[in-house]
């Protein structure tokens, strides 16, 4: 079980990781991350999706990806930051006394998971295709479990993720990536990553 060796770090990163960022100027285009098979998801991802299951569901009709336009990348942008300053680091076992919870972050206390099924709630609620936005979980640069959002688009696979504002293309982020929801039904993808985590640390 992979968890956080240092949650103090992961709380600056969002303050001091922060990199400019023009909502209106196009990010350029790269591959998309690849497939290589298919993966569990997460369990704290099936309980969340037991208690919302609209969250959960694949709308065959939903486009795998977006067509990015500016108006697109300055409402990523603008969302990412946004959530990234309402919400408050925590960790499940300070929040709830367990080690994995997928939350909305209602009382404004949170962490990795929580961060970005608030982004995507608020991005469909935006008019974007939920289907095209895919929780993801990845190793970061300290050898943990992490949880972040893949966004993927005509231009390629943008992650949004609390510890920076700036959104990068996927192999810029320096994190290892493991498996991602799939593009239909309950099964995830996998993304090859080295190791298969059970559940995402509290970043």
């Amino acid at each position: 079980m992979l968890r956080l060796a240092g949650l103090a770090m992961a709380l600056t990163v969002i303050g001091t990781g922060v990199q400019a960022q023009t909502g209106s100027i196009l990010p350029g285009a790269t591959q998309p991350v690849a497939q290589v098979g298919v993966a569990k998801p997460i369990m704290g991802w099936i309980r969340f999706c037991e208690q919302n299951p609209a969250e959960c569901a694949v709308d065959p009709s939903e486009p795998t990806t977006i067509n990015l336009t500016s108006k697109d990348w300055q409402m990523l942008v603008r969302i990412n930051q946004q959530v990234n300053t309402d919400i408050k680091a925590k960790t499940d076992k300070d929040h709830w006394g367990v080690d994995d919870v997928w939350d909305f972050a209602e009382d404004g206390y949170g962490d990795c998971e929580d961060y970005q099924l608030v982004k995507r709630k608020r991005l469909v609620e935006a008019g974007f295709p939920r289907r095209a936005l895919r929780m993801t979980v990845v190793i970061d640069e300290e050898g943990a479990g992490h949880a972040v959002m893949m966004v993927r688009t005509t231009r390629g696979d943008f992650i949004l993720d609390n510890k920076r504002n700036a959104i990068l293309p996927w192999h810029k982020t320096g994190y290892v990536y493991i498996k991602r929801e799939g593009d239909a039904g309950s099964i995830w993808a996998s993304l090859g990553g080295r190791t298969s985590p059970t559940m995402t640390a509290n970043q």
